[in-house]
């Protein structure tokens, strides 16, 4: 029944892998194919920063996926006291990874909301203490 059990979540566990690479993937082919399209129509500049922006969200999408891959193997199947420290390891930098990458495709945090955020909630501090 345990044996039946790890079993089960081992293939789990490689099925979000392989979700995980395929969607990296994806979006690396998705964000070409729109480059492609968009070479003619836009300029170089423009076309080379959405092309950006789509690879790496497909990119930070699939990191979620591996990441809960190796979430669900540590705690599931190897919960030692080494993969666990190895886990927090592959954790800490794929974190640090999502969040530059995200900075570097946002320009800004991923707490920070986005443009029309801030304009709203500063218009409201303003009306508040008016």
């Amino acid at each position: 029944m345990v044996q039946q059990f790890i079993e089960m979540v081992e293939l789990l566990v490689y099925v979000l892998e392989a979700v995980g690479i395929l969607v990296m993937l994806g979006g690396f082919v998705f964000a070409t194919v729109v480059f492609l399209r968009h070479l003619g129509r836009w300029t170089t500049h423009q076309s080379y920063v959405d092309y950006r922006r789509r690879s790496v969200r497909g990119l930070i999408l699939g990191l979620e996926f591996l990441v809960a891959a190796d979430i669900i193997k540590t705690v599931a199947v190897e919960y030692t006291m080494d993969n666990v420290i190895m886990l927090a390891i592959i954790i800490v930098i794929r974190t640090f990874l999502v969040f530059a990458l995200h900075l570097e495709i946002e320009g800004r945090f991923p707490w920070g909301g986005d443009e029309s955020d801030r304009r709203r909630r500063s218009g409201e501090s303003r009306e508040l203490s008016e």
